[in-house]
């Protein structure tokens, strides 16, 4: 008995929790924002490859702006299943961390803001990883070193688009 309500305790957390269209609300308010692609090249993917620890399996990358605002929504394993994130970021720091989808059947907990807040204000370090660490949950810890790496690869992302819009700018 105790084990039947364990697994309609873990079933009833898989689900989705909030849409694109909510995310991009979060994100931006009721302004639209612009969207743009970014292509996963060489160099981009080796660094992807590092940092998911897997290289990515897309070979471009939707994201949304208004100004230095960018949202990405990623997809990223935690044991099984992918998990969606919509991660924030702002002038190279990370605003939020958001669990859009949860397919998984454990680990559920990273949904729940004592977690996510921890991702408030990361930044890139020199050696490209986060400029702090994130606390784990017991029986998580798929999930959180998931929600990390996707967390670590928006950081990445954003800097790369950066980068090549201040390229592309200076350009003659």
């Amino acid at each position: 008995m105790l084990l039947a309500s364990f697994a309609a305790l873990a079933a009833s957390e898989i689900g989705r929790y909030q849409s694109r269209a909510d995310f991009l609300t979060e994100a931006f308010g009721s302004d639209k924002p612009a969207s743009a692609v970014v292509w996963i090249d060489d160099e981009l993917r080796t660094v992807a490859t590092r940092v998911l620890g897997h290289a990515p399996a897309m070979l471009r990358m939707r994201y949304w702006y208004k100004g230095t605002r960018t949202a990405w929504i990623i997809d990223e394993i935690g044991k099984e299943q992918p998990i969606t994130f919509g991660v924030i970021v702002e002038n190279g720091e990370l605003q939020a961390l958001n669990i859009m989808q949860f397919r998984e059947t454990r680990g559920w907990e990273i949904r729940y803001p004592f977690f996510t807040k921890q991702f408030a204000s990361l930044r890139l370090t020199k050696t490209g990883s986060l400029s702090h660490g994130i606390d784990g949950i017991s029986g998580a810890t798929l999930s959180v070193k998931a929600a990390t790496r996707s967390a670590n690869f928006a950081l990445v992302l954003d800097e790369y688009t950066r980068r090549a819009k201040q390229t592309a700018s200076a350009a003659p």
